[in-house]
Order: C-alpha cells, then sequence, then structure tokens
C-alpha cells in the first residue's frame, strides 16, 4: 500500500494540528440547503467548539453558505459550492469571497440547474472551469476516482475517454480524502495528485451534524485567503478516516429522502452521463 507524508489516514486532532500552526478545515460538508438534513447554524457552532474552519459545499446550491455569513458564529468560513457537472465530475469551488460565489452561482450555475436541483447541471465540466475564469477561486474535483458504477469522477471519465485527460491541467487540486469513498479510492486519488502536480484537500463529504471534521485539510494560515493560497501552492495536509459502512448506510437512509421527489430528472441526467460510454462500447462491439 503506497503512503504520501502529506496525506495521513488518522482519526483528526484539531487542537494539536493547531498548537503546529495549522489551520484544519473540512472542505466538503453539506447542510438542508441541498440534500442534508443539518441545519446551517448546528454545523457553524460545532465547527467552532472543535475549533476547525468549514466549507459549506451545498450541490448547485449557495443559500446555506449565504446564511452562514449571516449567522455571525466565528469560524473560518471558506465560500464553496459542489457544481454537478453533466459530463459526471462533481467540481469543488472554493472562492476567496461570499460576494464572488453568488456572483458565480447567479450568472452560470442557477440558469443551468435541472428540475433535479441536486443532480447534473446543463454545464460539462469544461464549461464550469471556462466560467470559473476571471473570479478567485481554487477548483478541486471531488471523489476523483468516481464510484459504484455511475460516470463520475474525472479519473473515470478520462478512462473511459467522455473527458480529454487535459482536463487535470485546468484543476488546482483533487480530493485525496473524502470520507464517503473506500481507502483504495483515495489512494487512487492520491497518487493522480502527484502525477498531476495538483493540490490536496480533503473533507468529509458530510450530510449528518457528528460527520463534521472526520478529514480535514490543514494549511499554515490565519485566513481564508491564506488557507486557498496554499492549497493552489500545493502546501496542504490532509487528515482523517473514510466513514465505516454502517454509517455511510446511515448517512445514506437520510439522504434518500431529499432526493426521492426528483427521481425522474435523476434518471435522465444519470442516462445522459452514462451515453457516451454506451455508445463508444456498442461500436467497439460492432467493429470486432
Amino acid at each position: 500500500m503506497l503512503y504520501y507524508k502529506d496525506i495521513v489516514f488518522l482519526k483528526p486532532l484539531p487542537e494539536e494540528i493547531r498548537r503546529l500552526g495549522l489551520l484544519p478545515a473540512d472542505l466538503h460538508f453539506h447542510t438542508r440547503h441541498s440534500d442534508s438534513p443539518t441545519r446551517v447554524r448546528d454545523a457553524l457552532k460545532l465547527a467552532a467548539r472543535r475549533g476547525i474552519g468549514l466549507a459549506i459545499t451545498d450541490h448547485n446550491q449557495v443559500s446555506g453558505v449565504a446564511e452562514a455569513e449571516r449567522q455571525g458564529i466565528r469560524v473560518p468560513l471558506i465560500p464553496g459550492i459542489e457544481v454537478s457537472a453533466n459530463d459526471g465530475p462533481h467540481i469543488l469551488l472554493y472562492f476567496y469571497s461570499v460576494s464572488d460565489l453568488l456572483d458565480f452561482y447567479r450568472c452560470h450555475v442557477e440558469k443551468n440547474r435541472r428540475n433535479g436541483p441536486y443532480t447534473a447541471i446543463h454545464l460539462d465540466t469544461s464549461e464550469i472551469l471556462d466560467r470559473r475564469e476571471g473570479y478567485a477561486c481554487i477548483a478541486a474535483e471531488a471523489h476523483p476516482c468516481g464510484y459504484a458504477f455511475l460516470n463520475r469522477g474525472v479519473q473515470r471519465c478520462v478512462a473511459s475517454r467522455c473527458i480529454g485527460e487535459e482536463i487535470f491541467s485546468r484543476l488546482d487540486g483533487l480530493e485525496v480524502i473524502c470520507g464517503g469513498m473506500a481507502r483504495s479510492h483515495n489512494l487512487k486519488a492520491a497518487g493522480l495528485a502527484v502525477a498531476h502536480g495538483l493540490g490536496r484537500t480533503g473533507g468529509t463529504d458530510g450530510h449528518l451534524l457528528y460527520e463534521l471534521g472526520g478529514v480535514v485539510t490543514c494549511a499554515e494560515a490565519d485566513t481564508v485567503e491564506e488557507f486557498l493560497d496554499a492549497i493552489r501552492a500545493k502546501k496542504t495536509a490532509v487528515i482523517g478516516r473514510e466513514r465505516p459502512l454502517f454509517e455511510k448506510a446511515v448517512m445514506g437512509t437520510a439522504v434518500l429522502p431529499h432526493h426521492l421527489p426528483y427521481t425522474v430528472p435523476i434518471l435522465q441526467a444519470r442516462w445522459e452521463q452514462d451515453l457516451p460510454r454506451i455508445r463508444k462500447f456498442v461500436a467497439g462491439r460492432l467493429n470486432r
């Protein structure tokens, strides 16, 4: 098994991390503004108690970040969003200011959302990355090696030739520990980040409050701006562990009711995402 000095598969201890002069932050967390039952205020209060920063990265939505800014709870709040691309990958965008995040959402995400608010929008990965140009932000890819049988994750899309490998050069980082993935997935993601010279990020992909802080990205930073600069400069460490299977099942049960009302648009989006692979498979069989 491969190991990396800046990627540590252990339970994070925020007090010890801060004693080293580092700021720990969970960079992938969802609230009730998308497909989670967790209230923004509860997430902020727990992050404050644990002494960690927080990126609220709701699916194709930013109202949770706007609410968090209004709360006035003293937490390093990293303005974020998880944008589901039409061709599969989930792009985590972290902005240097809430105002830039809100502007990006209004101009580029909101008008391209489907009826299913948590599923893929009508923009491919390259289009999303095109539209983030001109904004001060960091682009990382969530769970980059995909999962289950779905055509998600930039590595899986590149392997199936749905996306060209040059897409890696347009990213600032990869999520090398995702709390919802398996260890094998995260090790592959770490290898991808090294191979393509990308920054390392990590987060729980949490939807339930107790998951918050189970994976943290650490940087020598006192401000959100310095933290994001550290990701771009590849000067972060990621510490955390994947959730056990039972906890993943609990989370899935909690999330399912949020998705059921949008079953039809979700299935339609999944079909569109998988169609390029299906066509290539059929063409390959016919050409034999």
